[in-house]
Formats: C-alpha cells, structure tokens, sequence
C-alpha cells in the first residue's frame, strides 16, 4: 500500500477565519461605497488579496489609483489581523482535532496547504504549528487556487505522489485545485457549492474515525 498523505485548507476548514475576512472586507467595500453581501464573500473564499479586492472594485464599479490599492490591501490586512490576534485554541472548529489526532497517531504525514500568508500566525495561536510536517501558504506560492501549484508543492515536500494525497477544502476553487493535481478531495460545507468534490460533509464532526481508515487503505 503506497503512503498516503493528507492536506489541509486553512480558512473554513481547520478554524473559521472567513468571518474575520468578511468583516474586514466588507469594512474595506463599504468605505469606497461599494455593496458587499455574505454571497458576493462566498466568491472571495480561497482567491488572493489582490484579486479579491480586484473583484470588489468590479462589482462597485470602481477604478483606483495603484498607490490606494496598496493602501487598501494593508488595510484590510491590519484590520483581518487585529481578529487574528485575539484567535485561541478554541477557534479550531468542531471535529479538526479529533482528526488530526487520529492522522497524528498513525504517523501519517500531514500538512498545510493555504492561500493565508498569515497561516503561521494563525497556526501558532490556536497551537497547532506543532501538527504540520510542511506549511504551503501564500507566502510561497505564485498561482491562486483553482492552480494546484499549493497542493503540488505540499505532496513534493512530504515526499509524497499528489494520486496518495487526499485534500480537505471549503472552497470550489480549492477542490478543482485538488481535482486538477489528481488528489482526492474532501470538500467540507455545502454539497450543493462543493459537488465537484469526491466527498463532501457538513463540518469534521460528520466524519468517522472509519472514513479517515478507509482513505488510507485505498
């Protein structure tokens, strides 16, 4: 049986950081009068700063200077960082732990692979740095999800060929991602947002110590 390894998402699958992005980000619409609404941040879930606030600017319809630009993106930042800050354990969301324990256990190996150029910070807040074998975040990766260069340069890291990967992901640019580097994915959300997905549950409180053996096995 060939090594199996398993990649982890950051926002919305091991803790609930879109919340944070979507009071930042709304803040930052809102403050050039645009509109932005719960769906339009559905939309922003796994795509880089730059190309999110791009995609804003579209919806409102709005053109900026490129000095405001990069004024705007460290504002959304600081703002997205001082929710950051006050993070703990108890923001991992319900059923990651257990998962991971499990994984962790079985010495299989595991990591990061996330859009977040914060994902260190955020990982040490919840104390969880300790878990990863490898951390792939927007610090060191040049394409956006739905590229699977994130997951690709994961599995390369563990040492492991992307067809033994199996990805957990929230997003559908995350998942087409995984489907494109050949991986199985594990979307965790809406059934009706993650189809594409090879596996899709509600939250990690839905899946079974038996599912996560079954994964290994095949």
């Amino acid at each position: 049986m060939s090594k199996k390894a398993f990649i982890f998402d950051l926002d919305g699958v091991i803790v609930d950081t879109a919340k944070y992005h979507f009071h930042a980000w709304k803040k930052l619409a809102n403050s050039i009068g645009v509109d932005f609404t719960e769906e339009e941040n559905e939309q922003l879930k796994g795509v880089s700063r730059v190309k999110s606030l791009e995609k804003i600017l579209l919806w409102g319809n709005k053109s900026i200077s490129e000095e405001e630009f990069a004024e705007l993106m460290t504002l959304k930042n600081d703002d997205y960082l001082s929710y950051v800050n006050k993070m703990d354990e108890s923001d991992v969301l319900p059923g990651v732990k257990e998962v991971l324990d499990q994984l962790t256990a079985l010495n299989i190996p595991i990591a990061l692979g996330s859009a977040s150029k914060n994902a260190p910070t955020i990982l040490k807040k919840v104390k969880l740095d300790k878990v990863f074998k490898s951390v792939v975040d927007g610090n060191s990766v040049k394409k956006a999800k739905p590229n699977p260069e994130v997951f690709l340069k994961a599995a390369e890291q563990l040492g492991v060929s992307p067809k033994d990967c199996i990805v957990f992901e929230d997003s559908q640019a995350g998942v087409k991602a995984a489907n494109i580097a050949s991986m199985v994915s594990v979307g965790i959300g809406d059934k009706n947002i993650l189809h594409e997905a090879n596996y899709v549950f509600e939250d990690f409180t839905k899946i079974s110590s038996n599912f996560i053996n079954e994964l290994l096995k095949k």
